[in-house]
């Protein structure tokens, strides 16, 4: 499968968190995967975190337009979604294990939205690379909806399709939460554990 990896102009490359590149080749041993739950800040944070994420980098996908930025993204005129890219080493994190991570740190039912953050780019998503992490995307899927409609929950409006190309935002994005540790953070779930 092939993708379109777009860098910004002037953008950095470099983890400002750990100092791992975050940009392509990958080695061939890491796996990646492209997820959306809300302003891809807080979503960032989470993941970079996590013992075997190797690097990640927030951007844009699922989208129409060519070459988005974050102005134009955020008018919703784009359709793009404002993601997370998380490179993994699967012999260290599962992807079960970051889609647990995903699932309960947002909510998956909110449709065009997560809390007060409304529009089309803060809808929830999952974009994969390989036709393996769709299966397990759309099982936990299955699972995780079964226990928040037994908890008076809606239905999950999760997206998920194959990523074709990845749109790099602008360097001052990347690692945010980072480089200013009192910036805005809203990613918090339903409180509803996801089983793996």
């Amino acid at each position: 499968m092939q993708f379109d990896w777009q860098l910004l102009q002037g953008a950095s490359t470099q983890h400002y968190v750990d100092g791992t590149q975050f940009t392509p080749p990958f080695a061939e041993h890491l796996d990646c995967i492209a997820l959306g739950l809300g302003c891809f800040w807080g979503a960032e944070r989470a993941f970079w975190q996590l013992d075997g994420v190797v690097s990640t980098a927030v951007g844009y996908g699922g989208g129409e337009q060519a070459d988005p930025d974050y102005k134009t993204v955020c008018n919703g005129a784009t359709g793009h979604v404002e993601l997370v890219l998380v490179i993994f080493d699967a012999s260290k994190i599962s992807i079960q294990e970051i889609l647990k991570v995903f699932w309960e740190k947002h909510d998956p039912t909110q449709g065009m939205r997560q809390g007060n953050d409304i529009g089309s780019q803060y809808r929830s998503a999952i974009y994969w690379m390989k036709p393996e992490h769709e299966a397990v995307a759309l099982k936990t899927l299955k699972e995780y909806e079964k226990k928040l409609l037994s908890l008076s929950y809606s239905a999950i409006t999760t997206e998920i399709k194959p990523l074709n190309a990845f749109y790099y935002a602008e360097s001052y994005h990347q690692q945010y939460l980072a480089k200013n540790p009192g910036g805005y953070c809203r990613l918090g779930g339903t409180g509803v554990t996801c089983t793996i």
